[in-house]
């Protein structure tokens, strides 16, 4: 890690927190990602070598503690006290970019959305049955499918066929998919004009929209930005 040369704790701070990958990383082991590869998962374009090297850091600076799981294969990660705080200015961070930032088109990938529902899901509203349900993002050059796989309480977002029968079937386009789940839209602006088309039984098309799967910062209001005006 690069130094400010600075005794100022934002600059120190910073030496940890603004390097890239590193709130991402956090996040994810806040949700939960307790193994190397369920940390990648979770963010997509992070390469291999460079987590590998961020998890180091993090570390030797106490943020994350790293033991070797019991069966020898891997290690498990998890947040110390320490990384936990630190998740808080994560927090702090999602509600300035939920209030200030807007949704860019290299924002809308469909997968990070359906990742961060999974880890959004009320299991209490979960079906008691297994559940498969597809997603097909038709706006997306070429189209992108994913499965989502919900059984005992538990969810699981598959980028390949799993074999066993879908139950739901949900055609979307992307961007009113994340705006949905980003709480930009109502789950009705979301489904007009078939933006989002749900086929399958009537009780779990009711139920999907009802599992409360969206984005932590879904309550925050985006700020308004005036029209630009046209150069003369």
């Amino acid at each position: 890690m690069r130094s400010y040369g600075q005794y100022c704790p934002i600059a120190r701070g910073a030496e940890i927190f603004a390097e890239r990958w590193t709130p991402v990383i956090i996040r994810n082991l806040y949700l939960g990602c307790a193994s190397f590869n369920e940390i990648l998962e979770g963010a997509p374009g992070l390469s291999r070598t460079l987590l590998s090297q961020r998890l180091r850091q993090l570390a030797q600076v106490g943020v994350i503690e790293a033991a070797p799981k019991p069966d020898g294969h891997g290690r498990h990660y998890q947040l110390t006290p320490a990384g936990h705080d630190l998740y808080k200015v994560c927090v702090s961070l999602g509600d300035w970019g939920a209030h200030w930032l807007d949704l860019a088109p290299e924002h809308l990938d469909p997968f990070v959305a359906l990742w961060s529902m999974c880890n959004a899901f009320r299991k209490d509203r979960l079906p008691q049955r297994r559940v498969v349900i597809s997603f097909d993002f038709i706006d997306r050059q070429p189209h992108e499918r994913f499965w989502l796989l919900i059984e005992h309480g538990e969810t699981e977002i598959c980028k390949k066929y799993t074999g066993l029968d879908e139950d739901l079937f949900i055609t979307a386009e992307a961007e009113a998919f994340v705006k949905w789940h980003a709480g930009q839209l109502s789950w009705a602006e979301a489904t007009r004009d078939r933006r989002i088309r749900l086929h399958g039984p009537s009780w779990l098309v009711r139920a999907f929209p009802t599992w409360n799967a969206r984005s932590a910062f879904a309550h925050i209001k985006p700020i308004t930005r005036p029209a630009a005006t046209p150069a003369a």
